[in-house]
């Protein structure tokens, strides 16, 4: 909702024209004297301002230029009764973006004011446009040819010009970000704001303030009025990254928002309606979120109209020499930006990696790279440790025959057997599984359960990695789960009767 301060001297005009802005739409704030419009402008944030010219005290020249100094671009309409050629010329001359001369219709008033507001907007929106101009998020800015990347280009091509909201899910730094800014520079909202919060990064009574905004006095330290992000992305876009965090309270308020598009400030009573597409991004399964009762079901079938989900960078290897060549373009500066490269060794150690952090770590450690190296060429010993000298990882035909007590898990009677020799990420085609589940079905065989943690041992990756692997299961049908949170167990699920043989 646009705001507009009106500054006159005069009470009953200033009742007059704030009756009559009101029924045009607009939230009307007023002051009798110069000196208190400036303290309200430090606690609004305001469209336009209509002062007269002659005031006792501050006038409205003094008042304008003082403007014009703290908001260059706030556009300042002068009124007065005492108009004269060289006083338009003075204002105008000032800064001012119109001058009209009491009295005045009242459809020229509005007519006045509406290009005001226009003019204003543009200005606002250009030099968003400007700042934004460097990292316009087209698919060309996305790295990767793999078959899994593809897929992720298809289809940001058909959801981006629809109004969907959309959910993208995968690890951390996998650049869920750069997708959903993807999406919105390549929909008709592409030229309006792109919004962000981390609805991680602050605790809740914070997260609703920077949502939804606040009215001044709201709270204590709320000294002034402050429009909220949905506001802020009226006809844009707004990204929630790690949706997953947000309380169950404010999960509520969300999905109203997201059914009504309208909401109340904090501390206001006044609903303020907003066009805005929402794209919201989680690092956790949402599925066993909902699941396990810290997320709510019906906003996850909201958000979840288009589900985007990224893989990691471990299954998309084929894209490390794109990503490195383009790191290398981006941190390689000077005259070493033409001939910089990388050798074959220290290649290979990254494609060998299988880069826990995703596409940010190797981001992290290509610049680091670049600052140690001595020449214009990356050499394995400028690689961090971890990658030089990664932790081995037991392969899993090694797991299958090694005494369970090597890996961390129980004793059991029965040896596990061994599994083809094949890239346990990698699915079988006559089962759609992958070896490591083939792996956990045979622990299963010999125990009669398997827990998150026992398959996150046996396969030697991540708890995280694992959950999803036996969601995938669960499923399925293939497995069932027993019980919640890290104490739960699988077994065998209906559709497992005749489980496959390794």
């Amino acid at each position: 909702m646009d705001t507009i301060l009106i500054v006159d001297d005069e009470k009953n005009y200033l009742l007059v024209l704030e009756d009559l802005l009101m029924e045009e739409g607009y939230q009307v704030v007023t002051s009798e004297s110069g000196i208190g419009a400036l303290e309200i402008l430090k606690g609004h944030e305001l469209d336009v301002v209509i002062t007269d010219m002659k005031m006792p005290g501050m006038d409205g020249m003094t008042l304008l230029e003082r403007i014009h100094v703290q908001y260059p671009d706030l556009p300042v309409i002068m009124m007065t009764a005492y108009g004269s050629v060289e006083k338009a010329v003075e204002a105008m001359r000032k800064g001012a973006f119109d001058y009209i001369l009491k009295p005045f219709k009242n459809e020229e008033l509005k007519l006045t004011i509406r290009k005001a507001i226009d003019h204003y907007q543009l200005v606002c929106q250009n030099r968003y446009l400007t700042r934004e101009l460097q990292d316009r998020y087209q698919f060309s800015n996305i790295i990767g040819k793999s078959a899994a990347m593809q897929r992720i280009y298809r289809l940001i091509e058909k959801v981006a010009p629809s109004r969907a909201t959309v959910l993208i899910t995968g690890e951390s730094g996998t650049g869920k970000e750069l997708i959903a800014r993807a999406i919105h520079f390549n929909s008709p909202r592409a030229e309006r704001p792109f919004i962000s919060v981390n609805c991680g990064a602050l605790p809740e009574t914070l997260l609703e303030s920077e949502l939804f905004g606040h009215e001044k006095g709201a709270f204590s330290g709320a000294v002034s009025q402050r429009k909220g992000r949905f506001e802020l992305a009226h006809e844009g876009t707004l990204f929630l990254d790690e949706i997953s965090e947000m309380s169950s309270p404010l999960q509520v308020k969300l999905l109203r928002i997201l059914q009504e598009m309208e909401f109340e400030r904090v501390g206001g009573s006044q609903s303020l309606k907003v066009d805005v597409r929402v794209v919201a991004a989680s690092n956790r399964d949402l599925h066993i979120e909902v699941a396990e009762g810290r997320f709510r079901s019906d906003l996850f079938y909201r958000l979840n109209v288009v589900h985007v989900p990224l893989p990691p960078l471990r299954e998309r290897k084929d894209d490390i020499p794109l990503l490195v060549n383009h790191f290398l373009r981006k941190y390689a500066v000077g005259e070493r930006l033409c001939n910089f490269r990388i050798e074959p060794e220290a290649m290979r150690l990254l494609l060998d990696y299988q880069w826990p952090g995703n596409v940010r770590e190797l981001e992290n450690v290509i610049e680091r790279a670049i600052i140690l190296s001595n020449g214009e060429e990356i050499m394995a010993k400028d690689l961090p440790p971890e990658v030089i000298s990664p932790k081995p990882e037991v392969p899993v035909r090694e797991i299958s025959r090694a005494a369970p007590s090597q890996v961390g898990l129980p004793q059991t009677e029965t040896a596990l057997q061994a599994l083809p020799e094949l890239d346990p990420g990698e699915r079988l085609l006559e089962t759609g599984l992958r070896p490591r589940q083939m792996q956990a079905l045979d622990f299963i065989r010999a125990r009669g359960f398997i827990t998150n943690k026992y398959y996150s041992q046996l396969n030697a990756i991540s708890e995280r990695q694992a959950l999803r692997e036996l969601s995938e299961m669960v499923d399925t049908g293939m497995l069932h789960r027993i019980g919640k949170g890290r104490a739960c167990r699988y077994v065998f699920g209906p559709n497992a009767e005749n489980p496959p043989n390794s």
